[in-house]
């Protein structure tokens, strides 16, 4: 967008505020709607030729929208098909919040179909490699350094153990201290959520919190890296990469992944998924039945193995 089109930026700047400051989404969040209402923005100013108006916005035909999508495809950079989900996604509640806030309605965009997504499973870990996965994250010899190894399980731990996003467990911070048997989470959204914690996970910790050369106070995070400052998803991420080539396991054993090994390990163990839905803390049962898809999986594999008849 150019300067020029000031109604196009001002729109694009209360959308974002008010993303950030009512529906409360994380911060990159925000940016990725921002970067995906801007590509729109930019592709209609060249598209019609017009600087962007509420008339325009409003008169807009499916035709438009299509021709949008099919520049994106077509890139540069290229966009695959969840890329182009995600921009039509952005796009509704977009002109959801010009209708309710602008009085901009296009009735258009409600006949857009988005583009068919693969249906693709969460990769769990199996039971014996996610333990192989904390025992190694815990072993001292990989790092060098014992408080580095402690913190390392303290952390795989949280997230296989309690089911954590990453970013949740890397904002505990000291006021949680000596851990509960709960903890109270903040997720997606603002959304709160109580966690039970293991007596392993306490312990570890406890452990990993006595080792620590850095004073962890209680407005300080818990997981620290190893110059002192606070731990990043970037630092988890690596940690994952060098477990993954010590044992030798694929590019799937992700922080993520050991939070959807919690989710699938608990519902083969006869966990419902109104509990899962809560301890992972997704607002739609439809985000948590995806686990179902993979214990049945599972149990297909079984079958497919064992039984007589397969």
């Amino acid at each position: 967008m150019t300067d020029a089109n000031q109604m196009a930026n001002t729109l694009l700047t209360d959308f974002c505020a008010w993303l950030a400051g009512e529906r409360r989404l994380a911060p990159k969040t925000v940016e990725a709607y921002r970067r995906d209402i801007g590509f729109f923005f930019s592709f209609l100013a060249g598209h019609r030729q017009s600087l962007v108006d509420a008339s325009m916005l409003s008169g807009l035909t499916v035709a438009d929208f299509r021709a949008f999508l099919v520049a994106r495809r077509l890139g540069p950079p290229v966009a695959g098909s969840r890329t182009l989900a995600r921009n039509l996604s952005a796009l509704r509640t977009f002109f959801g919040w010009l209708e309710q806030r602008r009085d901009i309605a296009c009735p258009a965009l409600a006949l857009v179909d988005g583009p068919k997504l693969p249906k693709s499973l969460p990769k769990a870990l199996s039971v014996q490699v996610a333990g192989e996965v904390i025992t190694e994250a815990g072993r001292a010899e990989r790092t060098k350094m014992p408080w580095v190894a402690a913190r390392d399980e303290a952390l795989v731990l949280l997230l296989y153990g309690a089911g954590l996003r990453i970013a949740e467990a890397l904002a505990i911070t000291g006021a949680e201290l000596p851990m509960a048997d709960v903890l109270r989470v903040t997720g997606k959204g603002g959304k709160m959520r109580i966690v039970p914690i293991l007596p392993a996970i306490c312990s570890a910790i406890t452990r990993y919190t006595k080792l620590c050369p850095f004073p962890i106070q209680a407005n300080r995070a818990v997981f620290r890296a190893k110059r002192g400052g606070a731990m990043g998803a970037r630092d988890a991420q690596y940690l994952m990469q060098e477990i993954r080539s010590g044992l030798g396991l694929p590019a799937s054993v992700t922080p993520h992944a050991m939070r959807h090994s919690f989710a699938t390990h608990l519902l083969a163990g006869g966990g419902d998924l109104r509990t899962i839905q809560e301890l992972l803390g997704h607002v739609s049962l439809s985000s948590t039945q995806i686990y179902a898809a993979v214990d049945e999986a599972h149990l297909m594999a079984v079958i497919a193995a064992a039984h007589p008849r397969a």
